[in-house]
Formats: C-alpha cells, structure tokens, sequence
C-alpha cells in the first residue's frame, strides 16, 4: 500500500529548517528580555525554565501557523 504525497510526513530536512525558523528568534527574544534574570539562576535551573517556555510555544503557538503557512513547500 502506497502513501500518498499530502499525507506523506515532509522530509526532516524541511521540519528541522521549520523547527529552526521558529526558535531561534524566541531563544533570541526570550534571552533579550529575561537574560539577566536566567543568568543568574544555576545551569540546570535556566535550562528548565527556557525549555518550559519554549516547548509549549513551539508545538502550540508557533509550529501550526508556520506548518498552515509553509504547508505546500513542506509536502513538495
């Protein structure tokens, strides 16, 4: 049984390029406006805060809107 291409998973190639438009603007935010505050945190503790943030933005708030917009480049 074949897949066809608009339900074919996009190459990780493209998700990966996606993933990375999408978070490395938000790092960059997110350390512009909180960074002194992070820094002072110990390692561990500003690697749970960044990610607690930054997970949930990615998969809920900025992935579906980038997955709609880039949707035909992706399945290409």
């Amino acid at each position: 049984m074949s897949t066809s291409p608009a339900h074919r998973p996009p190459p990780k190639w493209k998700t990966a390029l996606l993933i990375w438009l999408a978070i490395y603007p938000s790092i960059t935010l997110l350390v512009f406006f909180f960074g002194e505050y992070l820094a002072q945190l110990p390692l561990m503790l500003r690697t749970l805060v960044m990610t607690a943030i930054l997970v949930p933005l990615m998969v809920f708030v900025l992935l579906p809107p980038l997955q709609k917009l880039f949707g035909s480049w992706l399945r290409k």
